[in-house]
């Protein structure tokens, strides 16, 4: 599995988790929901800024949302 579908996985695992919509989640990270459902079904490529925003946001370390 490429490593951009399993950061998407994490995150909407996460998400889900934490029982935040996409567009909360969107919200507080400063991202719109479409390019963070994007991320979530692994189709962008996500900067390392946007990596670490969507961390704090999540309230987790950045390499939690990378491991597989």
């Amino acid at each position: 599995m490429e490593l951009r579908a399993t950061f998407g996985q994490n995150v909407r695992r996460i998400r889900l988790g934490r029982r935040m919509t996409i567009e909360a989640l969107a919200q507080d990270a400063g991202l719109s929901y479409s390019y963070l459902g994007e991320i979530e079904r692994g189709l962008r490529n996500p900067t390392l800024a946007v990596i670490e925003g969507l961390a704090d946001s999540l309230a987790v370390e950045p390499h939690s949302l990378l491991q597989r």
